[in-house]
């Protein structure tokens, strides 16, 4: 069932109804005052895209496949995940070079940005 927000209009309380599309209510009275209350719009829109998800017949490729599995982890897996990752390339064994001859080192990324 869908989860409609209403914010108050007098004490700027917000609070969630979830019931069907045939009980629906374009206003509610406050829980908190007992005034008229009103759709908040921008809540519902603010959670729209946390709410949709994936279930497991419809991932179509590995990166909706990455995604999900993403989003399950926590900060801490993550940022454990990008060390493991990337600490390869700070352990490569450096070969010998020849005599008279220098390895010179990659500069960073040049992040690009629009004005």
């Amino acid at each position: 069932m869908p989860e409609y927000s209403y914010r108050c209009d007098s004490c700027e309380n917000t609070f969630s109804i979830v019931c069907s599309i045939r009980e629906y209510e374009d206003t509610h009275l406050c829980n908190r005052c007992g005034s008229k209350c009103s759709r908040d719009y921008l809540q519902d829109l603010s959670t729209l895209n946390a709410s949709v998800k994936l279930g497991d017949n419809e991932l179509k490729t590995l990166g909706h496949l990455a995604q999900r599995n993403t989003d399950r982890m926590s900060d801490d897996q993550r940022n454990e995940l990008h060390r493991k990752h990337n600490s390869y390339k700070e352990d490569i064994p450096e070969k010998t070079l020849p005599k008279g001859m220098s390895r010179i080192k990659k500069p960073p990324k040049i992040k690009w940005t629009k004005k």
